[in-house]
């Protein structure tokens, strides 16, 4: 039986809600582990540290994806829980137009600045070169990037979070095939990482597309004829802005990390530190699915004014973010070695400094999860603006202040230190923020 949002949760039909968009967000994941073990494997060490160092500058520019598609779901979930359902389906319309305006915009920013941004990011010589191919290649595809971004949190707002997880594995399966085929086989390096994801992106992103056209279509959202309005598309965005800041302010401290790494470890840091990011990548993946699939429960009860489910929802969710988070810990501590073998176990001195960072950053995924649930629990209350200051504190404030500060007494070993100290600070902050608000909303 389908799983409706108007449905009492329970916490076996929560998870089993959130499956798939959990699944699915860790086959997008996927996408730049397998750049990254690829390249690292077939194309060498530079190869590496070049994709390592542009991404932060793609994540940048795709993260507005991230932005219009989180602030849109908890517009449309809160007006489908009011019972519009023809203006839900026009803010949904509006929503997939203003990513491909937008998207056009950045493609020809990202293509235009690749080099420029890439000698700022520290990148000289070959490794230049390397960071300038991919990232243009990459941004040539960010309207297709988006739009994933996008169709990935709408469509369990829709009721259809399966059929989200087919479109993201064909996509997912696809990019690793090619991958496979064009760094491995033909051996293209970078450039054959770059296409292999532009694909992969543009099979996610249209396959959506033609659902939601389709007359087969019996989701809660269809494309329809609509009229643009600013107002409620700048309200999304205003909304979902947390997301934006996240994606920003992570690409920051990424790039500020990577300065300081080059500066106390060389080139080895950077490699090192970039296996931690493709491996947290899956795991927090996780965490991100289970927000994808939670947030337009919450947005539709919020809208339905059923205060009862929604504290209910909100139990729910951080016991099962933080029981997940402690047995992520144990395996993130236990299979450092095997994790980095993946990656770099061609050099015996990079392979030992990553397992070594992984244990030390192990203890992070216990409390993570509850802040990225936190963060997206108020944007789903449509309440941006706290979103954004959990998110900003949490992926820039703490974490860039202990970047930098943490190395001038501890060296390296400060820099994997800071990463946990800013997920503790965020923690308090963002319990804080669920405390005071309890009684304004009602959870």
């Amino acid at each position: 039986m389908e799983i409706k949002l108007s449905d009492h949760f329970t916490h076996r039909k929560l998870i089993r809600f959130c499956i798939p968009p959990i699944i699915m967000m860790v086959f997008t994941s996927i996408y730049s582990v397998v750049d990254g073990f690829f390249v690292s494997n077939f194309a060498g060490q530079v190869a590496f540290n070049a994709v390592n160092l542009i991404f932060p500058f793609i994540m940048i520019l795709g993260g507005v994806g991230f932005m219009i598609g989180s602030g849109g779901t908890a517009l449309i979930g809160k007006t489908l829980g009011q019972g519009k359902h023809e203006k839900a389906n026009q803010y949904f319309t509006m929503i997939v137009m203003m990513t491909i305006v937008v998207g056009l915009v950045l493609t020809v920013i990202g293509v235009t600045c690749a080099r420029p941004v890439a000698k700022f990011l520290g990148a000289e010589g070959e490794t230049l070169e390397e960071c300038v191919w991919y990232g243009r290649i990459i941004l040539s595809f960010i309207i297709c990037f988006m739009l994933q971004n996008v169709f990935q949190v709408i469509l369990p707002v829709a009721e259809r979070q399966k059929l989200g997880l087919i479109f993201n594995l064909v996509g997912g399966i696809t990019n690793i095939i090619l991958d496979a085929l064009f760094v491995g086989v033909f051996h293209w390096g970078v450039i054959g990482a770059g296409l292999a994801t532009g694909i992969s992106e543009t099979i996610a992103a249209t396959l959506p597309i033609f659902y939601f056209l389709s007359k087969r279509n019996t989701s809660l959202l269809h494309l329809t004829k609509t009229r643009f309005e600013f107002k409620p598309m700048l309200r999304a965005c205003g909304n979902g802005v947390s997301e934006l800041f996240s994606n920003v302010s992570g690409s920051i401290v990424s790039i500020v990390y990577n300065l300081q790494l080059l500066k106390y470890a060389g080139a080895n840091g950077v490699s090192a530190y970039g296996v931690l990011m493709y491996v947290q990548f899956i795991f927090i993946a996780i965490f991100i699915g289970f927000t994808i699939g939670s947030s337009p429960v919450i947005s539709y009860h919020y809208g339905a004014e059923n205060h009862d489910e929604l504290k209910s929802l909100l139990k729910k969710s951080l016991t099962l973010n933080l029981l997940v988070g402690i047995v992520m810990a144990v395996l993130a501590f236990c299979l450092s070695m095997p994790f980095a073998k993946m990656f770099v176990g061609y050099n015996q001195d990079l392979l030992k400094m990553t397992a070594h960072a992984f244990r030390m950053i192990s203890v992070n995924f216990i409390v993570i999860g509850i802040n990225i649930f936190i963060s997206s629990f108020f944007t789903a209350l449509n309440n941006g603006i706290i979103s954004a200051i959990i998110s900003v504190l949490r992926t820039l404030g703490f974490k860039l202040l202990a970047a930098i500060l943490l190395p001038l007494w501890l060296g390296v070993e400060g820099i994997w230190l800071s990463i946990t100290f800013a997920e503790m600070m965020a923690l308090i902050i963002s319990l804080l923020f669920l405390f005071a608000q309890k009684k304004k909303y009602h959870y």
